[in-house]
């Protein structure tokens, strides 16, 4: 009668570990999800580097570069303001103001400003554009180019400049998704923990089913660490802007970068305790006797043979 049981218990905790060990890899991306990219000051902290970046500080400087350019055009009274003579006055402020301190403050500024308004509309029912306004950044670049007495610098209007982030069409979409994510964040790392627990100890073979378990979650961490390096490749193949590529791939790269230590220190971890669990069965051969036999020359006083 018991290798029936055994038998069961065998295909118990093989299903419970390899349940474990794909929930591994989802519960990560959705902690990283709820508790790191939408904490609005960890994002903040990690686009604070980017203000030092040149392909960041590039496409910022076009972007800015080009809405003043269209507020300028839009508007009778600053006319002389047109053609082509003010354009390099107006780029060569904008790249000078990129490396200022006061473009990291607004860089920041922005930055808070942009997630908490997406925050905002995840969380509430509004049905609009999440935007940006860029009329601060303006005000600053206008300021520089006074202070170089740029012709006719004082009239540069600074007007609000809504540059879209996340178009209206997507919110309810994503609005589904991270409530799910704020659920999963929490709850699928700890069902994977208690799956993996309950795995081992219903295996009839203990060591074994530990090593599966941490050799199942070094595979999960290394599928995660390609499935965002798969998405990296996706994201930058769908900007319409190819000049914007290396900035964007920035901003991803800062993104995830705690989603990618996550996968690697699954896959760390993961080796180790396989690694752990081998040297120590090498130890313990099978076959090796549990206790000495007891030498018959040696037998306690007055016990017959």
């Amino acid at each position: 009668m018991s290798p029936p049981p055994a038998r069961l218990r065998s295909a118990l905790s093989a299903a419970l570990v390899a349940l474990a060990c794909l929930l591994a890899p989802c519960g990560a991306l959705a902690a990283w999800a709820a508790y790191d990219l939408a904490d609005t000051g960890r994002y903040v902290t990690t686009m604070a580097p980017l203000a030092a970046d040149p392909a960041v500080r590039n496409a910022v400087a076009d972007t800015v570069g080009a809405g003043i350019m269209d507020e300028v055009d839009a508007h009778v009274d600053v006319r002389p303001l047109r053609g082509a003579d003010v354009r390099p006055y107006v780029h060569d402020a904008v790249h000078s103001f990129t490396r200022t301190a006061a473009f990291r403050l607004a860089w920041d500024a922005a930055n808070r400003a942009v997630h908490d308004a997406v925050l905002r509309a995840l969380h509430d029912g509004s049905e609009h554009d999440v935007t940006v306004d860029l009329a601060p950044v303006t005000a600053q670049v206008k300021r520089q180019l006074a202070v170089d007495h740029v012709p006719f610098a004082n009239r540069i209007p600074v007007e609000h400049t809504e540059v879209p982030v996340l178009p209206v069409q997507e919110l309810d979409r994503l609005r589904k998704g991270f409530r799910v994510l704020e659920v999963a964040g929490f709850w699928l790392p700890v069902t994977a923990v208690v799956l993996a627990v309950a795995g081992i100890g219903v295996a009839t073979c203990r060591r074994r089913a530990v090593t599966a378990t941490a050799l199942g979650t070094a595979l999960g961490g290394a599928l995660l660490a390609l499935a965002v390096m798969i998405g990296r490749r996706l994201t930058l193949a769908d900007l319409p802007e190819e000049a914007h590529q290396p900035a964007a791939g920035a901003v991803y790269d800062a993104l995830t970068a705690t989603l990618r230590e996550a996968s690697w220190l699954l896959v760390a971890l993961g080796l180790t305790v396989a690694l752990a669990t081998w040297l120590t069965g090498r130890r313990r051969r099978p076959g090796a006797p549990s206790s000495p036999t007891p030498d018959p020359a040696r037998r306690p006083p007055g016990v017959r043979v």
